[in-house]
């Protein structure tokens, strides 16, 4: 009987040591490929554009052909987490010498003087991330948009877009 309990006990072992290694086989395959795709999204220009998906409440930011497109809550302007990564091709493009040109959006709801000086609000926070991540005050231009209402859905419209010039 104890040689029967010992071999249940071996093929349970073994199996439960069978299945950490795949486990932790798949981790590290998931992990690189994850790695390795990643390292790619720094090249924004050369992607694919990004599905926009945007909800009404929160903000969040997109990296659509070379533009960082920042969107903003309803009302606020607070910039989501991930701006300065999502920054970093236009922080470096800055620091080589070009300009980037900051342009604020608002929806169509509301006093469009109060959304007027909201979309300012927010252009001005996403310069005050570039400054403080070292882009001199001389390589950024606070642009308005000849339309300052966007398109879109109301949320795709509370954004501001930075752009590296030509």
């Amino acid at each position: 009987m104890s040689t029967q309990n010992n071999e249940i006990e071996t093929r349970v072992v073994a199996a439960v040591v069978i299945a950490i290694l795949v486990l932790v086989v798949g981790s590290v395959i998931g992990f690189g490929i994850q790695r390795a795709t990643g390292t790619r999204a720094a090249a924004p220009a050369a992607q694919a554009p990004a599905a926009v998906v945007v909800s009404e409440e929160d903000a969040s930011i997109v990296v659509e052909n070379g533009v960082v497109k920042f969107y903003f809550a309803t009302g606020k302007a607070d910039l989501a987490t991930g701006a300065l990564e999502a920054l970093a091709e236009a922080i470096e493009a800055a620091k080589g010498g070009k300009k980037l040109v900051v342009s604020g959006f608002h929806d169509a709801t509301g006093s469009a003087a109060a959304n007027a000086e909201l979309a300012k609000q927010r252009a001005l926070v996403v310069r005050d991330a570039l400054v403080g991540a070292g882009v001199a005050e001389a390589a950024l231009e606070l642009k308005k948009p000849e339309e300052t209402t966007g398109s879109g859905s109301a949320a795709e419209a509370r954004r501001v877009e930075v752009t590296i010039a030509p």
